[in-house]
């Protein structure tokens, strides 16, 4: 069974850098697509960041180009988030998820098989 766990949300200030982990366990990590979704209270979640299984794709929300970026490392299972220039906007629960390698649309959380339970990020003014 795959099991998705990100690490790292926390309170920060605008104008803060933040980096979130993700670790997938199993040993087809390396097949994986992964992106980072997030749900802001009373909206509904929404695409952030995404890299492809090998890491020569990534794909960004417009809200975040030039401020995220996504990284990975297959041998370690893990993928990392990392957020400069944090706006109080970008307070939410962020996720992480993975699905089989697919050429299609990496904003489309349907496509995403695995799920974590979130980190709280809040980004105070």
């Amino acid at each position: 069974q795959v099991q998705v766990v990100e690490s790292g949300g926390g309170p920060v200030h605008a104008g803060d850098s933040l980096r979130l982990s993700c670790v997938v366990s199993g040993r087809t990590f390396g097949s994986y697509d992964m992106g980072w979704f997030r749900q802001a209270p009373g909206k509904e979640r929404e695409f952030v960041i995404a890299i492809n299984w090998s890491g020569g794709t990534t794909s960004y929300a417009d809200s975040v180009k030039g401020r995220f970026t996504i990284s990975r490392d297959n041998a370690k299972n893990t993928v990392d988030l990392q957020m400069t220039s944090l706006m109080p906007e970008d307070t939410a629960v962020y996720y992480c998820a993975a699905r089989p390698h697919y050429s299609g649309s990496y904003s489309d959380q349907n496509l995403y098989t695995y799920w974590g339970q979130g980190t709280q990020v809040t980004v105070s003014s």
